[in-house]
C-alpha cells in the first residue's frame, strides 16, 4: 500500500515515524513525514497510531502477494 500524509492535518508529533517497524517514515526539518513506500511492509501501525489521522493507505498502490485474491466491494442483500 502507499501511505499518504495530509500535511494540512499532520502535527508533527513523529508518533508515526518513532512506530515504523523498518523504519519507512521519517521526518525532514522537524515538519515533513517522508514515507518510503519501497520499505513499507504494510503493517498500518503509523495509520492506526496517528492521533489526527494525518495517514492513510492508498488501497490502489499496495503491494500484491502470489496467491492473493483481488479484493472486490459489492453490496450485501439482506
Amino acid at each position: 500500500m502507499t501511505v499518504i500524509v495530509d500535511d494540512g492535518k499532520c502535527i508533527s508529533c513523529g508518533g508515526c515515524v518513532a512506530v515504523c517497524p523498518v523504519l519507512a517514515l521519517d521526518m525532514k526539518k522537524g515538519t515533513d513525514i517522508i514515507v518510503d513506500n519501497d520499505s513499507c511492509i504494510d503493517c498500518n501501525l503509523c495509520v492506526r497510531f496517528c492521533p489526527v489521522a494525518a495517514l492513510e493507505l492508498d488501497e490502489e498502490g499496495r503491494k500484491r502477494y502470489k496467491g492473493e485474491l483481488p479484493r472486490k466491494k459489492a453490496a450485501v442483500l439482506y
